[in-house]
């Protein structure tokens, strides 16, 4: 149940050396048509890795027919041989594809390319391109979980999700485990459906899913420079759903995988929901949701299992969202520990000792809602992100 669910698309996952430990690092994505429409979203940071702006000029054109992704090196603030390198890999990928039976029209400007790891250093091309070539002899159509394996850095476990329609599906993998915020995380993500739909639908679409799910998740406020999500459709189930059928199941893909990688956030003890209700506007509810999400007196107090809603009142109160601090009301874990800005409920009666935590705060300002995910802040988190580097 995988990116390789959906007809039309086959998928390798190959070792080439690029991580010392000697694991899956180079991935391959190919997409067989008959369509070869994408839609991609990229990461807000004003520091691009190289991979992001080449693949930004990809989508441009409309047609992605390959993905080709590598973990181990994220060629990130490299220069211009850092491009010329994505360039390189993006030429060669099509090269070896044009060997083989099809896609046989396969060029360059055909390819996506996606790399994750640590900043700041050029990849091997003389392991890299190798393994492109060994992924494309790999090819096959149940290749997507090994295709999963080989983006991950420091996730513990590959991240693949499906959901499957009348006669057509979405199928997607993802990786990333840290720096997880808004305007994506530090995730690269290929999601593929066998329906056929032109590249305004996807585009729309996708952002709409993104908008919902990877944008709202936030373990610590850091935004990475690759973040990459890519959707593909072949066409090959000949079904044509309409703009609301395909824009919920990408969603429910992209929920799936989101969650996913909250879930696998370094170090974290806490899986944090933060549900905001009664804003005056959608947006007000979202910031207020990201400001408790990244305050880190919240999270240390949740890793602590201590329901300190005066920690939540204060993070509240550092946005502009429309609101009256005597009226706001928080809950944790059900328990309404504070009504109108001011105690309520015994914290006492909050259980904190399982893993999934809610919170949720009530601005009584009007009738939209929003739900940002979070993790909390741990001794493992700052061991595991001073004692690697990424």
């Amino acid at each position: 149940m995988t990116v390789t669910q959906p007809k039309g698309f086959r998928a390798a996952g190959v070792a080439a050396g690029l991580k010392d430990n000697g694991n899956l690092d180079v991935a391959l994505i190919v997409n067989d048509g008959p369509d070869f429409t994408a839609a991609g979203v990229f990461t807000g940071n004003r520091v691009k890795a190289a991979p992001v702006l080449w693949s930004q000029q990809v989508l441009k054109g409309g047609i992605v027919r390959a993905v080709v992704l590598n973990s181990g090196g994220a060629n990130a603030c490299t220069g211009s041989q850092g491009f010329r390198d994505t360039h390189t890999t993006a030429e060669h990928t099509a090269t070896v594809l044009r060997a083989g039976v099809k896609p046989q029209l396969i060029g360059a400007g055909d390819v996506a390319v996606c790399s994750t790891g640590l900043i700041g250093e050029l990849l091997p091309m003389d392991k890299l391109l190798p393994g492109v070539a060994a992924a494309a002899k790999e090819l096959a159509a149940d290749g997507g979980g090994r295709a999963a394996e080989a983006i991950m850095t420091t996730d513990s476990v590959a991240k693949n999700a499906v959901v499957q329609r009348e006669g057509w599906s979405v199928g997607g993998i993802a990786k990333g485990a840290g720096m997880l915020a808004p305007a994506l995380a530090t995730m690269l993500v290929v999601v593929t459906t066998d329906a056929s739909a032109d590249n305004e639908v996807l585009d729309a679409a996708l952002r709409e899913a993104t908008r919902l799910t990877f944008d709202r998740i936030d373990a610590d406020g850091c935004m990475s420079t690759n973040d990459t999500v890519l959707l593909l459709a072949s066409g090959a189930s000949d079904a044509q759903p309409s703009p609301e059928e395909l824009t919920e199941a990408v969603t429910a893909v992209c929920h799936d995988l989101a969650q996913q990688l909250i879930a696998d956030a370094e170090g974290a003890t806490k899986h944090v929901a933060i549900v905001v209700e009664g804003a005056a506007s959608e947006a007000d509810a979202v910031e207020v949701g990201r400001s408790v999400a990244r305050n880190n007196l919240v999270k240390t107090a949740l890793f602590g299992n201590d329901p300190n809603w005066g920690r939540i009142l204060a993070a509240v109160g550092t946005t502009a969202a429309a609101f009256e601090p005597d009226r706001v009301d928080v809950a944790v874990n059900g328990v309404w520990v504070c009504k109108g800005g001011a105690a309520a409920d015994d914290r006492s009666k909050v259980d904190l000792s399982g893993r999934d935590v809610t919170i949720t705060v009530n601005l009584r300002e009007g009738e939209m809602t929003a739900t940002i995910w979070t993790t909390d802040l741990s001794h493992a988190y700052v061991h595991e992100n001073s004692a690697y580097s990424s």
